[in-house]
């Protein structure tokens, strides 16, 4: 949780700090462009203030890692969800009305983030989680959804070397296994989530892993 503020205020600094004409570049999401995921961002954030606010009365059943749905299809856009957000991310006519509606709504995520109790149940999605661990999941989603916002934009800020590590460490959880030490935190989530194909070499260094991927978290 302790990270969760940090990461989620890097992203959003990284997309203030677009121009107008890198929000219409592609993004690494595949089938979107680099405005579709800030207006993915916007729903994001909109998940965190409604699960904040909607305490539940059971005992937490799932941790961060238990969040994740994991299956081994890679998105192609083509989900009638993602297809929504594509056609939501257009109608912002003004590149900068749709940074501000980030800033404006993930500021208020941050900030409620900050005042919740750790311990508090959240439900969300059918499952109950403590307030921490829902936290601590997004500290994945962010590190993972930053690397795709740079992934064409070699110029643009990328996620903490901190963000990188914890969210490599949730993901090893996740697998059940962890990356070889030769994979940096960074190509550890790409290749472990699918975002690029391993190589040769790190194909080899996987081993029993490599059948296992991608991981397509959810």
């Amino acid at each position: 949780m302790d990270l969760f503020a940090p990461t989620w205020a890097g992203l959003r600094a990284a997309v203030a700090g677009l121009a107008d004409a890198d929000l219409a570049r592609p993004s690494g999401c595949s089938g979107w462009l680099v405005r579709d995921l800030v207006c993915h961002l916007v729903i994001d954030a909109q998940d965190v203030l409604i699960t904040l606010a909607t305490p539940a009365g059971t005992a937490p059943n799932r941790d961060a890692a238990g969040y994740w749905t994991v299956t081994a299809t890679p998105p192609t856009g083509d989900d009638p969800l993602d297809a929504l957000t594509v056609r939501l991310a257009a109608a912002y006519q003004e590149p900068w009305l749709l940074k501000f509606h980030l800033d404006d709504v993930g500021s208020a995520a941050g900030r409620a983030a900050e005042l919740v109790d750790p311990r508090l149940p959240v439900a969300t999605q059918d499952m109950v989680l403590s307030a921490g661990d829902y936290l601590a999941a997004y500290v994945l989603e962010w590190t993972l959804h930053h690397l795709d916002l740079v992934a064409h934009l070699p110029g643009a800020p990328g996620p903490s070397a901190e963000a990188l590590a914890r969210s490599r460490a949730l993901l090893e959880r996740i697998a059940g296994a962890p990356f070889p030490d030769t994979f940096s935190d960074r190509d550890a989530l790409l290749v472990g989530t699918g975002r690029r194909a391993p190589g040769g070499a790190e194909r080899e260094a996987l081993g029993a892993l490599a059948a296992r991927l991608p991981l397509v978290l959810g």
